[in-house]
Order: structure tokens, then sequence, then C-alpha cells
């Protein structure tokens, strides 16, 4: 099976929703190698980087689960790697 690392930056809004931006994460444990959260109590916003392991599918399937959270912003960056898994 083919991998590709990526880099999925998500910046929290809405904080009612990160409960369930956790779950989805959850969801996806198993191809997450690190995550990073960062609170911006200033702003009241929640800044949140994962990096991730995982089949291209399984990257923009999570992608876009976050993408479709209200009040929740998230872009993805890819790595050009592409190996066997």
């Amino acid at each position: 099976m083919e991998t590709r690392i990526a880099v999925i930056s998500t910046i929290v809004e809405n904080n009612d929703k990160i409960d369930e931006l956790n779950n989805i994460f959850h969801e996806y444990g198993e191809y997450i190698i690190g995550r990073m959260g960062i609170p911006y109590r200033k702003k009241n916003v929640n800044i949140i980087s994962v990096v991730i392991d995982a089949p291209q599918d399984k990257i923009a399937t999570l992608s876009g689960k976050i993408g479709n959270l209200e009040g929740i912003s998230s872009k993805t960056a890819y790595s050009k790697v592409i190996s066997e898994d």
C-alpha cells in the first residue's frame, strides 16, 4: 500500500466543534504520527497541526471531514515522497 506524509493545519474558531474534531482525529489515529495544539487565547482560536502517514485517499477523506465542520478552517500540505508501507 502506498502512503504519503502530510501535515494538516487546522484553525478552530468555533470551540463547540472541538469534540467533533477530536473524534475525527481519533478515527484516523492509526495514521497520525504526531499532533501539536496551540491555544491562542488572545484571539480565542486554537491552532492544531497533525502529521499523518497514510494512503492518499485516507488523507483526503480526513481533510474533507475536517473541512466540513462549521467554524474550522484547514489546509493540507503533502510531501512528494510516496512509500510502500
